[in-house]
């Protein structure tokens, strides 16, 4: 399938999904002093697994998994520490200008979406992260309706199997699956369980992970309340 990919991470900067709109990519990364910087791309970063410290635009912190973290372009970054420090990168291409240089993200706001499923947003406009919206999805056992977004999105398993659905093509899901969502396409994702399964998703313009449309363009509705931003 042409949306869908998985991941070897043996090496330490593994590429991934990749379209007009980001670039993913799977980062090992160690204690090397080392400044990134990209003057035309933003980057949003997620820690998988491990721990570190890095310095990003002059400001320390401390990370660990479920942290995440916005990077403007133009703005420079460096491990200073790392330990089995594993993350999740999307470089945003021609992003919006933003006011702040960075935003770290410890935990993630919760929202409801559709079909009993809930979602935590990290990097997104009201943090300073103005092109796109991060987020873990949680999907309960069971196979969503058929849907699309406007939003274009790509996607990392964190948790849990299942299958992503496009068409009359379907490809498995397990931790590390890949996979891109160009606006419109119709889909859907399916969790085998018994657990729930956590997806990793990057998409703009930003907005609300809750917005989704059945194939004949109807509204899949979510009350205003649960939705976790406007």
């Amino acid at each position: 399938m042409q949306y869908w990919m998985q991941a070897d991470d043996e090496a330490p900067a593994t590429p991934l999904m990749r379209c007009p709109e980001f670039e993913q990519r799977l980062l090992r990364l160690e204690s090397d002093d080392v400044e990134r910087r990209d003057d035309d791309r933003d980057e949003v970063l997620y820690v998988l697994d491990g721990t570190g410290r890095v310095t990003v635009g002059g400001e320390a912190t401390n990370l660990e998994p479920g942290n995440a973290v916005f990077v403007a372009r133009g703005t420079t970054w460096s491990v200073d520490d790392a330990d089995g420090l594993r993350i999740l990168s999307v470089l945003v291409e021609d992003p919006l200008p933003s006011d702040a240089t960075h935003a770290v993200i410890g935990a993630g706001e919760r929202g409801v979406a559709t079909a009993g499923r809930e979602f935590d947003l990290f990097a997104h406009p009201d943090n300073g992260c103005p092109s796109v919206t991060q987020f873990v999805g949680h999907i309960p056992t069971g196979r969503a309706p058929d849907h699309f977004h406007l939003y274009d999105e790509v996607g990392y398993i964190l948790a849990g199997e299942g299958a992503f659905h496009v068409g009359d093509e379907s490809a498995p899901l397990r931790p590390g699956s890949c996979f891109h969502l160009p606006a419109r396409l119709v889909h859907s994702l399916e969790n085998f369980g018994p657990g729930e399964m956590q997806v990793l998703g990057v998409f703009r313009p930003a907005g609300s992970p809750a917005e989704a449309y059945y194939p004949d363009g109807t509204a899949a509705a979510v009350p205003v309340e649960s939705q976790g931003v406007s």
